[in-house]
């Protein structure tokens, strides 16, 4: 988009404010807002953006293991360059425009350790092969009527939910919250990310809504502003939304799944249908199943990224625990969806959860299956019937341990994401395992406390 259209439209309806960011290795938009001048001088030569959003973690503590930024560098600013393609104005704040910014390093070289790079890497991978990525996300989100000060005063104990009692596809549920369930389809609309759906799921105050697809990084910078968007809009709603994995013990949890498909050149044929082929997949389409299948275990820390995430990876609750593909099975990693017309077949990539950077879980989806069309990777029977009960399916590492390890011994992974970005990612990963080994946890004082 050209800077003087974007001018012409700002000017017209007013906007003096911008807010630029970008996201970092757990999905987290980092950003500020900026002045309209501001925003036109970076637009022209870019702007500065310092490069510790690499160097700390989720709750801002910094790492204690050194890489491409920290102490021992002073972390310096990396050059963030505003793409003005990702230009929107902010429905919730309708005096505010919005851009996602790439980062660059001090030679000009994209930030390896930006996902989005990660992810356009692959995406150009892909188009040089002749093949076009389309992705669309669906989340699993709980909403509670609080606050970001009265979850901590209860210790995020006793939350109050939106709607009580388990209450799946329920139209009088999501109808009783109408304003809300309107303002998110609308606002999105207006925000260009454009929902397929939104439903209650099983569970107290728990939604899923399904985006529609786009081509590349599009899918994953809607996804990602999605959930930044739920975020900063239910609040003024009185309400806190989480995409934790799983939040409690005696409910589901919240699954990222990733639907994937290959476009030809000129967007209009999908390469994975062919009704002559067996389950309606052709070969390419199974070489990408089968790639992904045979990456999984390794690439698992980019869909399941936390602690959390391997709390809703057991048996019956929706959640793969095997490397498994299926025909229209829920119980298996991968789902494959022949589809009502063939463009519309597609893979659905079960792993990932609500919790995971929709950059990575896209780039891990891509990257696994571009290994198999390159490497034609046999393609393996599917399950069909319940694939949690099949002994004879490789298991899915159980925990952010083995899971990181996979990830940082997988000669595949280094190939397709880069040394550089797999040894940070481990390095973050490993400090999360850190974290979590020193923490005594509310399981431990019940069990313990007074009984040993």
């Amino acid at each position: 988009m050209d800077i003087q259209i974007i001018i012409n439209i700002l000017e017209e309806r007013g906007i003096r404010k911008v807010k630029l960011g970008t996201f970092d290795l757990d999905g987290i938009f980092r950003g500020k807002y900026v002045s309209f001048d501001k925003f036109l001088s970076a637009a022209e030569s870019g702007m500065g953006f310092c490069d510790v959003l690499f160097g700390w973690d989720v709750n801002d503590d910094l790492y204690d293991r050194e890489s491409l930024t920290g102490w021992q560098t002073g972390f310096p600013d990396a050059c963030a360059k505003i793409d003005l393609t990702t230009f929107r104005t902010i429905p919730w704040e309708p005096d505010t425009a919005m851009f996602i910014m790439d980062l660059y390093d001090q030679n000009g070289e994209p930030y390896p350790l930006s996902p989005r790079h990660v992810l356009q890497k692959l995406v150009k991978r892909a188009n040089d092969l002749g093949y076009y990525p389309q992705f669309a996300a669906e989340y699993e989100y709980f909403l509670f009527e609080e606050t970001s000060h009265s979850i901590r005063e209860k210790d995020y104990r006793n939350l109050k939910p939106l709607s009580p009692g388990m209450f799946g596809y329920s139209v009088v549920r999501a109808s009783t919250y109408s304003d809300l369930v309107h303002q998110i389809i609308d606002s999105m609309a207006e925000y260009d990310v454009e929902l397929e759906g939104i439903h209650t799921e099983t569970g107290p105050g728990v939604y899923e809504t399904a985006i529609r697809y786009d081509n590349g990084v599009r899918a994953g910078d809607k996804a990602a502003l999605f959930k930044t968007g739920i975020k900063e809009l239910v609040p003024k709603h009185g309400l806190v939304a989480t995409f934790m994995a799983k939040w409690n013990n005696d409910l589901p949890g919240c699954s990222g799944h990733i639907h994937q498909s290959l476009m030809d050149n000129e967007g209009k044929q999908n390469l994975f249908s062919d009704l002559d082929n067996e389950h309606k997949l052709s070969e390419i389409a199974q070489q990408y199943i089968a790639g992904q299948l045979s990456l999984m275990p390794s690439l698992t820390a980019l869909s399941c990224p936390t602690i959390n995430s391997y709390k809703r990876a057991v048996p019956g609750i929706w959640s793969p625990i095997n490397v498994s593909w299926g025909i229209e099975n829920r119980t298996t990693a991968i789902r494959t969806i022949p589809g009502i017309t063939p463009e519309s077949t597609r893979v659905e990539y079960r792993l990932a959860g609500a919790d995971a950077n929709p950059y990575l879980a896209m780039a891990a989806g891509l990257a696994a299956g571009l290994y198999g069309i390159e490497h034609k990777v046999e393609f393996p029977p599917s399950t069909s019937g319940n694939a949690y009960e099949d002994p004879n399916l490789q298991p899915l590492p159980p925990n952010l341990t083995a899971a990181t390890r996979w990830l940082d011994q997988s000669e595949a992974a280094r190939e397709y994401l880069g040394d550089t970005f797999v040894d940070h990612f481990v390095m973050t990963r490993e400090y999360e395992v850190r974290r979590y080994e020193k923490a005594v946890t509310n399981w431990e004082l019940h069990r313990y406390f007074e009984a040993i």
